[in-house]
């Protein structure tokens, strides 16, 4: 069953539904721009995601990672690699974040 988008994306898209589409546009261009696969351009947008520190996009790339073939353990393993650039507390979060989606 698919999940339904959070309460916020739904309320921009509501009321900024031009921007909405832009922004979805962008991410699609982006994606398409270059020879990597779907996998692994979410586990990119996951590490970025972990990096800021946002629970959402983190939740986001976890999902859309999976959707497009990534498992548990890959997961992990592309935040686990972050450790010594972004520091074990983020990282910790963000596994915490994954483990939302994932499971524990």
């Amino acid at each position: 069953m698919p999940r339904k988008p959070p309460k916020t994306y739904l309320t921009l898209k509501k009321k900024h539904p031009g921007l909405l589409r832009a922004v979805e546009a962008l991410g699609e261009a982006a994606r398409k721009a270059g020879p990597l696969d779907d996998k692994t351009a979410h586990l990119i947008q996951l590490a970025a995601a972990a990096a800021v520190r946002s629970e959402g996009s983190v939740h986001s790339h976890v999902r859309r990672a999976k959707e497009a073939g990534a498992t548990p353990a890959e997961i992990r393993h592309a935040l686990l690699l972050l450790t010594s650039t972004i520091g074990f507390p983020t990282v910790a979060a963000a596994l915490t974040w994954a483990g939302d989606v994932l499971g524990k």
